[in-house]
């Protein structure tokens, strides 16, 4: 998973797999899922990001992690 914040669009992208996205859904207001050829998501995009969500922190609870890097 990764997490890439775009500044200059206040838009946050959650990579959930390295798969290709084919479709896209909005699934809320200004919130965008995106799938691979199967129909598994792959991804999300917030716009208007830092009015949604508090990207001054990210925490993780009992996450099976092998690596972790900021």
């Amino acid at each position: 998973m990764k997490f890439n914040y775009y500044k200059e669009t206040d838009s946050l992208y959650i990579d959930l797999s390295e798969k290709k996205s084919v479709d896209s859904k909005e699934v809320a207001p200004g919130v965008v899922a995106d799938f691979d050829e199967t129909g598994a998501i792959v991804g999300i995009d917030i716009d208007h990001a830092s009015k949604i969500v508090n990207l001054r922190r990210i925490e993780s609870d009992s996450l099976p992690l092998k690596t972790a890097s900021l």
